[in-house]
C-alpha cells in the first residue's frame, strides 16, 4: 500500500485535516523529539518541546497555570527516554502530539496534564500512586482510564475488556474518552509504518468503535479526520478517486461557493448583521458520500457555507435574510438550535439555489456553537467544575442553559453502561458494542408523564419498554403510540408519544419473537438472558408434551380409590371445565360418581377444595393424542374491527374456532371468550402470543371458571 494511501495526512493538496490547519505552520515532530532528548528545562522555565502546546492552550485559556504541564512533561520525557516509536522518532513525540491535538481543541489543563502522562503507567516504571502523589486524583483517574489491560493477563479478551474499562471510566469522567480519541488520531496519522494487516485491523476498530464515540461526544474535528484516515486504509481505490475529484475541483477557475459567499456577505452587510461567512470544504468521506448520492459532482457539492454570528437571535436573523433575498430550498431546512442533537450539536441548516440549478448548503451558528460543534465535550472545559471555576476557566461567555446538554452522563452513555454490565462475556460485549455504536442516529420519544426516552433510530416499542422498565418490561402487553393502540413491534419515530401497557402478572414472560423487534442491546440482552434461564422444558419420557388425551393409571402404593380406577381400563375421563387443562400442564384427577375421572390442572382452585374435603387424587398422565380443545379469554380495548382482527390472527395460526362470545363493552374494555380446537397442543403459547400482538389486546389467558365440586 502506498504511503499516500496509508497516511493521507502527508503534505499535498486538500489533505484531511489540512483545511482546518491552513495557514498554521506544521509541527515538526522530529524537532520536538530532538528538543525532548536535550533533557528537562530549569524548574521555573517551560521546556521548549512543549512550547506549541502552551501556545495553543493559552489561546483558549489565557490565565491557565502552565506549571502542571511543565512537571508532567518532565516526568513523561524522563520516563520514556530511550523508547522509540516504530517510525524511529523518540516516543515522547507521541504524548506531545496527542496533547497538542487536545490543546488546539480547547481542553483544560487537567486533561492536557493527563494526556502528557497517558502512556507512562502502561509503558514505563511510573505507577498510578506516583501520578496521584504528584498531580492529584483527577489526573490519576484519567491516566488509569486510558491505560490498557495486559494481554498477558487477559489474552484475546484484552482489547474488548480494555474498552469496557475505558467506557466505565468515561461514565464517571468523559475526559477519559477525549484523551483516547486524540491518542487514536495521532496513531492513525502515523500508521503507515505498520504492516498492512495491522493497519487494517486498527482501522476497522477505529471505524466501528472510536469514530462513533467521537460522533456521540460531538468531537467532529477528530471524527472527520479519523473517518478520512480509515477511508484511505480500508478503501484505497475509492480514496484515490475521491482525492482526484477534490484536486480537480480545486483547479477550476469558477467557484460557485465563493460567488454565493460574496453574495451572502453583501446581503448580511445591508441588513446590518455582523457575521463571518466562510467556505467550509467537505472532507474526503463527505465528498465520497455526496458523489454516491448525487452522481456527477458540481462545484457547489464540494463544500458548504458557514455563517458565524454572536447571538442566538442573529442566527434566525441570518436565516430570514437568506430566505428573503435568495432562493431557499425549503426541504433542506433543519433547526438544531431549538432542538439540539444528542451530542450537543447546535446549528441552523438551510440551502439556497443558484440560477444554474446548483444548490449551496448553508450552516448558521454562533461562535460558541461552532466551538462546541468542532470540539464537543472537549470545548466545555472541565464539566465537573463548580460554576464559578468553570466561568474563570473558559474563554468568553458561558453558553446559555439551552446550548448544552449534561456532558457528564449523556443518555446514550448511560444506556451503554447499563447493558454492558449484563454482557456475559468479552465476545458478547465486543460484538454488541459495535452493533450499538453502528446505530448512528438517535430519536427522542415522549412518555405520558412528561419524561423522555432516547432511543436509536429504528427502535420499536419493545426497545422503549426495556429502556423505561428494565427487566420488568417482561410484563409489557402492549403500547399506545400517539394515543393509538399499536403492536409492540411498531417502529418509533422521533417525537412519538409512547404509553406502555403493563400486565399485572408477576410471572409474565417475554416472547421469543420480541428478539426480532429489539434493536437496543439492553432489550436484546434482557430477553436473551430470560430465555436462557427459562428453557422450554423437555417432556419426561413417560409424559410426552405433544400428547393431549389423558390416560389414567395408578401404582399399587396409591390409595385404594386410585387402585378401583386402575382395575377399570374402560373408565371415562373428562377434562374439568373449571381450568380446561391441556398439555404440557401438570395435572391431577379425582374420581366422581359413575366411575368418571375428572382431570384438573394442579394449580386449579378446585383441587385445593377437593383435597380439603378429603377427596383422593388419581394419578394421570397425558396420552398420545395431539389435538386438544382449550378456552381462552382475550381482554382488550374497544375499537372497530377488533373481533375481525382477532379471529383472523387465530385462523392464521391454523386453529379452529369452536365457539366465541363477546361481552358488552365496560369502561371501553371488551372481553372475548373463545373455545378453540388446536391441531397440536404445543402450539398454544404461540397462539396466545399471536392474539396478544393484535392491536388493542392487552392480555390473553386461559379461562378460569368458578371451581365447584365435580
Amino acid at each position: 500500500m502506498s504511503a499516500e494511501a496509508t497516511n493521507p495526512a502527508t503534505p499535498g493538496p486538500m489533505t484531511p485535516g489540512a483545511q482546518r490547519r491552513r495557514g498554521r505552520p506544521r509541527i515538526d515532530l522530529r524537532r520536538l523529539g530532538r528538543a525532548a532528548l536535550l533533557g528537562p528545562a530549569a524548574r521555573d522555565r517551560l521546556p521548549d518541546a512543549i512550547g506549541h502546546v502552551a501556545e495553543a492552550h493559552r489561546a483558549h485559556h489565557p490565565d491557565a497555570d502552565l506549571d502542571p504541564l511543565r512537571r508532567a512533561y518532565v516526568l513523561a520525557e524522563s520516563s520514556h527516554r530511550g523508547q522509540m516509536r516504530k517510525s524511529g522518532e523518540p516516543y515522547i513525540t507521541h504524548p506531545l502530539a496527542v496533547t497538542l491535538i487536545l490543546a488546539e481543541l480547547g481542553a483544560e489543563t487537567t486533561t492536557l496534564t493527563a494526556s502528557l502522562l497517558h502512556d507512562t503507567v502502561e509503558d514505563t516504571e511510573v505507577t498510578l500512586d506516583q501520578v496521584r502523589a504528584e498531580f492529584g486524583e483527577e489526573v490519576r483517574y484519567l491516566v488509569d482510564g486510558v491505560t490498557k489491560l495486559e494481554k498477558v493477563d487477559y489474552g484475546a479478551a484484552a482489547e474488548p475488556e480494555t474498552f469496557r474499562k475505558m467506557l466505565v471510566a468515561t461514565g464517571s469522567d468523559v475526559r477519559v474518552m477525549s484523551i483516547k480519541l486524540a491518542d487514536r488520531l495521532h496513531n492513525m496519522r502515523t500508521l503507515g509504518v505498520m504492516r498492512p494487516e495491522k493497519q487494517e485491523r486498527i482501522a476497522k476498530v477505529t471505524k466501528d468503535v472510536l469514530i462513533p464515540l467521537a460522533e456521540r461526544l460531538g468531537v467532529q474535528a477528530l471524527k472527520t479526520e479519523l473517518e478520512d484516515l480509515v477511508f484511505a486504509i480500508l478503501h484505497p481505490g475509492e480514496y484515490r478517486h475521491t482525492r482526484e475529484l477534490i484536486v480537480n475541483n480545486a483547479s477550476r477557475t469558477d467557484d460557485p461557493l465563493a460567488e454565493v459567499r460574496d453574495e451572502v456577505r453583501g446581503v448580511l452587510r445591508e441588513a446590518g448583521i455582523q457575521a463571518e461567512v466562510l467556505i467550509r470544504p467537505r472532507h474526503f468521506v463527505s465528498v465520497h458520500r455526496v458523489s454516491r448520492k448525487r452522481g456527477d459532482l458540481r462545484g457547489a457539492d464540494f463544500g458548504r457555507l458557514l455563517v458565524l454570528v454572536n447571538e442566538d437571535a442573529d442566527c434566525y436573523g441570518v436565516l430570514g435574510e437568506l430566505h428573503t433575498c435568495l432562493t431557499p430550498v425549503v426541504s433542506e431546512f433543519k433547526d438544531f438550535i431549538a432542538v439540539p442533537k444528542f451530542n450537543l450539536y447546535q446549528s441552523l441548516h438551510t440551502a439556497v439555489a443558484r440560477p444554474d440549478g446548483q444548490v449551496v448548503e448553508v450552516l448558521v451558528r454562533t461562535h460558541q456553537m461552532h466551538k462546541v460543534a468542532e470540539a464537543g465535550v472537549i470545548a466545555l472545559g472541565n464539566p465537573y467544575a463548580a460554576p464559578a471555576e468553570e466561568q474563570a476557566d473558559t474563554d468568553g461567555p458561558r453558553p446559555a442553559d439551552g446550548e448544552r446538554a449534561d456532558p457528564t452522563r449523556p443518555g446514550w452513555l448511560s444506556r451503554l453502561l447499563d447493558w454492558q454490565e449484563a454482557a456475559p462475556d468479552p465476545d458478547t460485549f465486543w460484538s454488541t458494542l459495535r452493533e450499538d455504536l453502528a446505530q448512528d442516529r438517535e430519536i427522542t420519544v415522549f412518555r405520558p408523564d412528561g419524561g423522555t426516552l432516547g432511543l436509536p433510530a429504528g427502535a420499536s416499542c419493545v426497545d422503549a419498554a426495556y429502556a423505561q422498565y428494565g427487566e420488568d418490561a417482561h410484563a409489557c402487553i402492549g403500547a399506545r403510540v400517539n394515543g393509538r393502540l399499536a403492536r409492540l413491534s411498531t417502529v418509533l419515530s422521533d417525537g412519538d408519544t409512547v404509553q406502555l401497557l403493563m400486565g399485572q402478572d408477576p410471572s409474565s414472560e417475554p416472547s421469543r419473537e420480541w428478539l426480532e423487534h429489539a434493536h437496543t442491546p439492553v432489550a436484546r440482552i434482557a430477553i436473551t438472558r430470560w430465555l436462557a434461564a427459562h428453557p422450554v422444558p423437555a417432556a419426561p419420557p413417560e409424559a410426552p408434551a405433544a400428547a393431549v388425551r389423558p390416560s389414567v393409571d395408578g401404582p399399587a402404593a396409591r390409595p385404594a380409590a386410585a387402585d378401583v380406577v386402575v382395575d377399570r381400563p374402560g373408565a371415562t375421563v373428562r377434562l374439568a371445565g373449571c381450568c380446561t387443562p391441556v398439555p404440557p400442564d401438570a395435572i391431577t384427577a379425582f374420581s366422581v360418581r359413575g366411575g368418571v375421572v375428572t382431570v384438573h390442572r394442579v394449580e386449579c382452585a378446585g383441587v385445593t377444595r377437593m383435597k380439603g374435603a378429603g377427596r383422593a387424587e388419581v394419578d394421570v398422565r397425558w396420552g398420545d393424542t395431539t389435538e386438544c380443545r382449550v378456552t381462552l379469554v382475550a381482554e382488550s380495548f374497544g375499537r372497530p374491527h377488533l373481533l375481525a382482527d382477532l379471529t383472523e390472527a387465530i385462523a392464521l395460526e391454523g386453529v379452529a374456532i369452536v365457539s366465541a362470545t363477546v361481552e358488552p363493552p365496560s369502561q371501553q374494555r371488551v372481553r372475548h371468550t373463545y373455545t378453540l380446537q388446536l391441531p397440536d397442543a404445543a402450539h398454544l403459547p404461540a397462539l396466545m402470543r399471536a392474539m396478544r400482538n393484535v392491536p388493542g389486546v392487552f392480555d390473553v389467558g386461559r379461562a378460569q371458571h368458578q371451581a365447584g365440586m365435580p
